[in-house]
């Protein structure tokens, strides 16, 4: 697939990128370079023992462990950090852990100014963008603004030898999602379409053998580094159906984050693909074996052994009808515009877990 478009813009933040086992040792030099002194480092309550080392092992650069980090950056639990973090003197944030650890570091990062370092531990890809999806009141809301970017990512792959499949497998597709979106975005480049077609190619590679081999450092390297790639497609062009759905059925309902987008993402490429097949040809062509995006990204996350049906993490039937009404509500922008009818059926086969029509 040729990436040459004849017309585009590109807008490319600072950024510094360590990528390589042991990365995050080099931590306190990190600091340093961006004048730091006491960083405060943040994860969710269940990577509260890994902050703590992560802390210790910074020694007198350490300000304190803020553990309170939340699935879809609530705003109460961003508040309540905010409250903890001031007499903390801190004038960095280390974020250790996932897209939760990551979005309550930018959530802090928003109201108070300070730099960002992040450490991910997952593939999602968040940290490698300046979007912020923050929840209030059962409504998810997302923007995009330069100063929740973290100017400074350091992947290590040692840090997700322990991840389970359980967490590597979906948050890969999750950061499969951003790439597919971007391969169609109304604003993407070819720089956009090249790393979202190396990272699609990536997880094609990485996921299968991390699935028989859950210790493969190389595997584990590889799918980080399909995670940056995914999520700087995500960092510079804009997202459609998937991710508006993805956001009403998270802030909505309260679903997992990475599951969903598993769940939902053959179903919305599917969908899509029926406007712009051409655009979505690299992934059957990555994928494989089915011969169209949709069917080819479920066959791949059954081969995983994937969540593939919202029953199964939580949406009863009877919420599909205020699913649907919830994600024609300010609607993104996409190839193929959502109607009612579109969304019911597409809504309908991902609750029971069905191949998509397309």
């Amino acid at each position: 697939m040729h990436a040459f478009q004849p017309r585009f813009a590109l807008n490319q933040p600072a950024l510094h990128v360590a990528f390589g086992a042991g990365a995050r040792h080099d931590l306190p030099a990190h600091l340093d370079r961006i004048g730091a002194l006491r960083a405060v480092v943040i994860a969710t309550p269940g990577q509260d023992k890994a902050a703590r080392a992560l802390a210790a092992a910074l020694g007198d650069h350490a300000a304190g462990c803020l553990p309170r980090a939340r699935m879809h950056t609530p705003v109460d639990t961003t508040e309540a950090a905010l409250a903890e973090l001031a007499p903390l003197r801190a004038d960095a944030l280390v974020a250790i852990g996932g897209g939760s650890a990551i979005g309550l570091s930018k959530a802090l990062a928003l109201r108070t100014g300070l730099p960002q370092i992040a450490l991910p531990t997952t593939h999602a890809g968040s940290e490698a963008t300046a979007v912020l999806g923050e929840t209030q009141a059962g409504r998810k809301t997302t923007r995009t603004d330069p100063r929740v970017q973290p100017g400074t990512i350091l992947y290590d792959p040692e840090l997700t030898l322990n991840l389970p499949l359980s967490v590597t497998i979906p948050s890969a597709l999750n950061a499969i999602a951003h790439a597919a979106e971007g391969l169609y975005a109304r604003d993407r480049t070819p720089l956009a379409t090249l790393m979202a077609t190396e990272g699609l190619r990536a997880f094609a590679a990485a996921l299968p053998r991390l699935r028989t081999a859950p210790d493969d450092l190389d595997a584990r390297a590889e799918a980080l580094y399909g995670g940056w790639l995914c999520g700087m497609v995500l960092g510079q062009v804009g997202m459609a159906l998937h991710h508006k759905l993805c956001h009403a059925l998270g802030g909505s309902f309260g679903l997992p984050h990475a599951e969903t987008h598993a769940i939902l993402l053959p179903h919305t490429i599917g969908y899509t693909a029926q406007a712009v097949p051409q655009l979505l040809a690299p992934i059957p062509e990555i994928f494989g074996p089915e011969d169209t995006p949709g069917r080819a990204l479920h066959s791949f996350a059954r081969s995983l052994d994937a969540p593939t049906a919202l029953r199964d993490i939580g949406l009863q039937r009877a919420d599909l009808a205020r699913a649907v009404e919830v994600a024609l509500d300010a609607p993104y922008w996409t190839p193929r515009p959502p109607d009612r009818a579109g969304l019911t059926t597409l809504l309908h086969a991902a609750w029971e877990g069905a191949p998509p029509q397309a």
